[in-house]
């Protein structure tokens, strides 16, 4: 009798496919990620930029979005010198590129249960090693001069009788772009497949996938809940406010950087603050009084300090509660039956810890900024608009001569508060899940 065919999955890829895989993750990527950070560019004001600084100016976003950080110089000779530097992931554009390219990678294994580490291994140092050529491109693409007025009568005449041309120029840094841009990637494959039932893992790594994947897919689903929910509320104030389009440079640049700190607020973790000058994106008011601070000191971002602002902010500790205790259920649903309660509790508490320290870590932003004019710095005009619309605003920076936005978390605090949080919707969600007696959950006995 002639044998019954067998479906046998496909087996690792061949050279060229193997470096058409990795050129279509990263292809991919970039290009969702340029696309959503060119229209919150354009919706930022970007787009008026003279000189065709555009495409400059979105190189540099994809550079800071993976973790980079550009710097400000230039000036008119010895009369006026400027001095800046930024360090902030626009999350919303970071966010697409990296959901975009796990798609794009895992689809590639499609149909497959189990795979050899040393295929794996292959796969992911072919997308790295585009990938560090695609940061290399960004890179050298993130720099543009601008030639400018100051803004000052006396300077702009002293300068044109000395033949000095006032410029503003900037460049993304090569050793954090290609570096930290490096790390992002690698941690977006090991996000991939810590959260993925459908990466497939070495024979080894099999038995330890049902203790890692149910939590942390939770507490992805946690984040991703938070950015819909901002995406809603934005779209609600655009619509009442009818501030379209400064709105949507928040939803298309840094919406998760606002509800992923509004998450760690909710938890009560603290972030450190500080605020001088403009600010380059709108938004919530309440959140920029307190990191003004008094007498321009560094303030602490809390739940109660923000409260001070604005008594809405109290609404956040319980729906922080809710997500944690849905994150809890969802990860005893999708466990198996064996898991005993207090596993299931430690897991998601180390799935929180380890989410908060991401969070906290891509939440930082360092910004300085200074023009200086015969050691005296200049105000509204020229350069300033100009400067302005490089740091993503759509009004003048009013004081150039000291300028400055930086937020920092507290992770020896926010860290372990998150692990607690966990342990306790782990340990609630469990009991729930339990109740519900379906196979694949806890069972209550098993405490």
């Amino acid at each position: 009798m002639p044998q019954e065919p067998t479906s046998t999955a496909p087996g690792p890829p061949g050279v060229l496919r193997g470096w058409l895989d990795a050129l279509a993750v990263v292809l991919a990527g970039l290009a969702a990620m340029a696309a959503v950070a060119a229209l919150g560019l354009w919706a930022a004001g970007a787009d008026t930029l003279p000189g065709g600084g555009f495409p400059s100016v979105l190189a540099g976003a994809l550079a800071l979005a993976v973790g980079g950080s550009v710097q400000l110089d230039g000036g008119a000779g010895f009369f006026a010198h400027v001095d800046a530097g930024i360090t902030a992931m626009p999350l919303s554009v970071g966010l697409v590129g990296a959901l975009v390219m796990a798609e794009v990678f895992l689809r590639q294994l499609r149909f497959r249960a189990v795979a050899g580490g040393t295929e794996l291994l292959g796969r992911v140092a072919r997308t790295a090693a585009v990938w560090v050529v695609a940061l290399v491109l960004i890179t050298l693409a993130a720099r543009h001069t601008f030639v400018v007025p100051l803004g000052n009568d006396l300077v702009q005449q002293l300068g044109g009788a000395l033949g000095l041309t006032p410029e503003i120029g900037f460049h993304a840094e090569a050793a954090s772009t290609i570096g930290l841009g490096l790390l992002w990637l690698l941690v977006v494959l090991a996000i991939t497949f810590a959260v993925s039932r459908r990466a497939p893992l070495p024979r080894g790594l099999v038995p330890f996938q049902q203790a890692v994947r149910p939590a942390a897919f939770a507490m992805l689903l946690v984040l991703l809940v938070c950015v819909v929910i901002g995406l809603v509320a934005g779209l609600l104030t655009a619509v009442v406010h009818g501030n379209a389009k400064e709105t949507l440079a928040v939803l298309l640049l840094a919406l998760p950087n606002l509800v992923w700190l509004a998450l760690g607020l909710g938890m009560g973790a603290q972030w450190h603050g500080h605020l001088v000058g403009a600010l380059g994106l709108p938004v919530p008011q309440s959140l920029a009084d307190v990191m003004r601070g008094p007498d321009g000191q560094q303030a602490t971002i809390s739940l109660s300090t923000l409260a001070e602002q604005d008594a809405r902010a109290w609404l956040l500790l319980p729906l922080a509660a809710v997500l944690l205790l849905a994150a809890g259920f969802l990860t005893a649903y999708r466990s198996p039956r064996g898991v005993r309660l207090w596993q299931h509790a430690v897991r998601l508490g180390a799935a929180a810890a380890v989410t908060m320290l991401l969070v906290g870590v891509w939440s930082r932003v360092s910004a300085d900024y200074g023009l200086s004019v015969l050691g005296v710095g200049v105000g509204e005009g020229g350069l300033g608009d100009l400067l302005g619309s490089v740091l993503g605003d759509s009004n003048p920076v009013s004081d150039l001569g000291g300028g400055s936005l930086t937020l920092s978390p507290q992770l020896w605090v926010a860290v372990p508060l998150a692990a607690v949080w966990g342990v306790v919707a782990g340990l609630l969600g469990g009991l729930l899940a339990a109740g519900r007696g379906r196979r694949g959950e806890i069972a209550a006995d098993e405490g």
